[in-house]
């Protein structure tokens, strides 16, 4: 079937969200398995807990790279690499009888990761067009932020009763159906018109100066902010980031990072936005902790206060999506993170008694997941509409990597800071100040999205017509 003729189908739908959720649902419960994995495998706890970040880490490296091959090679093409990824990854956890196995199955399923989200969200653009990739977009998100809301509830259950390797014989499962559902959907790909020439010396430079970030982020409290170090790894970071800038824009053809996306306001503003929102997951730690510490909560109780939070988002994101299609995306992003902000806000309440803080913090979290899902779909679609057609998987990498970098970047400082004031206050003001932080980090997302994501940007109004071609190119960016 040519793409001319193809148009996206429930089945393209609901294969992708098989694909999406083995990472978003399965390889990410290793992080609620760690004491079977640990007593099964007899590994230390420091190589488990590399085992468990290299996934994060692979994935946050790789994903641009892997959007802007998918744009290149075929969509398809990549998300079935990823799929496969996924499948050779769950199969060597389930065979792991020790450290090895583990460590590498884990960085595959960071690839299979890197591949499949920007792939997939190109893959929605190329074969839906207005409100049908919105609807698209909204299982996408489903997928994603369920996964991640369930995966301890999943995880935990069928480790508990049939064994933590099962979960990744489902993974394996639900790769290999996602395969099969997508089977029959055309290649979708950008049209060029010169040679392509992978750029390794960007991504070279790309990946040190990423890496370098993200030990920042994960180690620099355990390092110690001013350890010689954490400052050489520091100044890495901004000078590899200023010698990459200079190197892509240099790179006229075939850029590992095409710069020019960022001309595009609403794109921008959708990214940064994303960035920071992600970063008030942050306000998880440290809710998490100060209940535990202060309040005198069990794991489990701490957990049961943030259930409201996995409801309301799962419910919210059609509602976002309904609501954009009414009035645009800038609306339910704005209100979304209003709502965010207001929830994480009221958790820093912390001078109030045991019953009335419990109830405060219980509504926190409801208010926290609907802000998010109403935000989800609007501030996808706008990075999604607002990218060029042979581009849209580079973008979607970028944007996806935007999450990734903000949860990690919000929850090492948010830890930082409430680690620090605890030191020499009580940890009633170590919360308060751990959750001003997160709401700083939610005013900067809402002004990014007030300057940057224009009124119409989303609505019915501005739906373009379906292309006549599934990889026709875009005008250059304003």
């Amino acid at each position: 079937m040519s793409t001319t003729t193809y148009k996206g189908t429930n089945q393209l739908i609901i294969g992708i969200v098989f694909g999406v959720i083995t990472f978003w649902l399965f390889a990410q419960a290793m992080v609620n398995i760690v004491p079977a994995v640990q007593n099964d495998l007899g590994i230390n706890m420091g190589t488990l807990n590399i085992a468990i970040s290299l996934t994060s880490l692979f994935s946050g490296l790789f994903i641009v790279v892997a959007g802007g091959l998918a744009d290149r090679l075929g969509r398809k093409k990549i998300t079935y690499i990823g799929l496969i990824l996924s499948v050779i990854g769950s199969l060597l956890l389930v065979l792991a009888q020790g450290a090895f196995l583990l460590i590498i199955g884990r960085v595959l399923q960071g690839l299979s990761a890197a591949c499949i989200m920007p792939a997939t969200i190109a893959l929605m653009k190329a074969f839906f067009e207005g409100e049908e990739r919105q609807r698209a977009l909204s299982y996408w998100s489903i997928g994603s932020w369920g996964g991640s809301g369930i995966t301890s509830f999943a995880g935990g259950a069928i480790a508990t009763y049939m064994g933590w390797r099962w979960i990744f014989v489902f993974s394996i499962i639900f790769s290999l159906l996602a395969m099969w559902l997508i089977r029959e959907v055309p290649e979708s790909k950008a049209e060029t018109n010169h040679a392509f020439k992978f750029d390794f010396g960007g991504l070279t430079i790309f990946i040190i100066a990423v890496l370098a970030l993200n030990i920042v982020i994960t180690q620099g409290e355990n390092l110690g902010w001013t350890n010689p170090i954490t400052l050489l790894l520091a100044a890495v970071v901004i000078v590899g980031t200023f010698i990459f800038v200079r190197y892509e824009k240099n790179r006229e053809l075939t850029p590992l990072i095409d710069f020019k996306l960022f001309k595009n306001k609403p794109y921008t503003g959708a990214t940064i936005s994303n960035f920071f929102l992600n970063a008030v997951a942050g306000t998880l730690i440290v809710a998490n902790t100060y209940v535990q510490v202060g309040r005198g909560f069990t794991e489990f109780q701490s957990g049961m206060l943030s259930i409201g939070y996995l409801v309301t988002v799962l419910a919210l994101i059609r509602v976002g999506e309904k609501v954009m299609q009414r009035v645009g995306a800038r609306n339910p992003m704005i209100l979304g993170t209003i709502f965010t902000l207001i929830g994480v806000a009221i958790m820093g309440l912390t001078f109030l008694p045991d019953l009335w803080y419990t109830i405060v913090v219980f509504l926190g979290f409801i208010l926290f997941g609907l802000g998010l899902g109403l935000y989800a779909t609007p501030s996808t679609d706008t990075a999604v509409a607002s990218s060029p057609d042979n581009k849209v998987g580079e973008a979607s990498g970028i944007y996806k990597m935007a999450s990734s970098l903000g949860n990690a970047f919000g929850i090492a400082i948010s830890g930082t800071i409430y680690g620090a004031v605890a030191a020499f206050s009580s940890v009633e003001v170590a919360a308060t100040a751990g959750i001003i932080t997160n709401v700083i980090f939610a005013v900067v997302s809402l002004i990014s999205i007030i300057a940057l994501v224009p009124k119409e940007t989303g609505g019915p109004e501005t739906t373009s017509p379906r292309q006549s071609t599934a990889h026709s190119t875009d005008p250059a960016l304003e």
